[in-house]
């Protein structure tokens, strides 16, 4: 079972409970929010794309720089496969700065690396959605054949070339984190499990029963995961995964009290 990471403690709801006695209607639901104080910045599936990552961080900085509150930067997984500068990627999330917390969350491609480094012949699968672009970031050659020797070869020049600062990065991922009434996570939940029983597979992989469901889940969801052209927002889900590695757009959701907006670096 997983247990979420809470940023901040949620805001309290008004029940309503007399009104709904009172008048025998049920109340209208507040709309979620995020603490006084607080502004959260959460970033969609990066996929390797080092120059989208560059310039939407240059947006959230000035977007931020007038906010005098804590800011909270959430990255929600995969950073890695499918797009050419894994490792660029990694380096420039090892070192952002100017006042803001960041909370680095795990993805299914991230989990997929140290798979492999443990299992090279988790390859078959991983070179599937994007193993090779990875390892050429890091400056090694992707195995030529389906053969087990050369997935040892290959993982362990991958080991030799990935820098410890790295390792540590994606060993340390966080699986969700919660701020006030947002859940934050890679894939989604399943429907009908409280978010602090979650399956650790399901946070990471989970995709149509959680994509395809009305139900409220608590929390409203942010997540990656499921890519489309541009951001969703539901009822119970916020979904930030744009594709960027085949659209160019890479997206976050900007939440502050009860407002919600979206920074998408094709907008920029």
């Amino acid at each position: 079972m997983h247990s979420p990471s809470t940023l901040e403690p949620s805001n309290p709801r008004k029940k309503g409970g007399f009104f709904a006695r009172l008048t025998g209607k049920r109340p209208r639901k507040a709309p979620p929010r995020v603490p006084d104080g607080v502004r959260v910045y959460a970033v969609g599936d990066i996929h390797g794309c080092s120059d989208q990552l560059d310039r939407l961080l240059d947006a959230i900085e000035a977007d931020a720089k007038s906010w005098c509150g804590a800011k909270y930067l959430i990255f929600l997984g995969d950073y890695c496969d499918r797009g050419p500068d894994s490792k660029a990627v990694i380096d420039r999330l090892l070192r952002i700065e100017n006042g803001f917390t960041c909370y680095h969350l795990r993805g299914n491609h991230d989990q997929v690396i140290l798979d492999f480094l443990e299992d090279p012949t988790v390859y078959r699968r991983w070179r599937e959605f994007g193993a090779a672009a990875t390892l050429i970031s890091y400056g090694v050659a992707p195995p030529r054949f389906d053969d087990g020797a050369d997935y040892i070869a290959a993982r362990d020049r991958f080991a030799a070339q990935v820098p410890a600062s790295h390792l540590s990065f994606l060993r340390n991922l966080q699986y969700s984190a919660t701020v006030g009434d947002y859940f934050f996570v890679h894939a989604g939940v399943k429907p009908g499990t409280a978010l602090d029983k979650q399956e650790r597979e399901d946070l990471l992989w989970i995709r149509d029963e959680f994509l395809m469901s009305k139900m409220d889940f608590g929390s409203v969801v942010v997540h990656g995961h499921s890519p489309g052209d541009k951001p969703v927002r539901r009822s119970n889900r916020i979904g930030l995964d744009t594709g960027v590695y085949a659209t160019g757009k890479l997206a976050a959701v900007v939440l502050e009290g009860d407002r919600c907006k979206f920074i998408v670096t094709s907008d920029i």
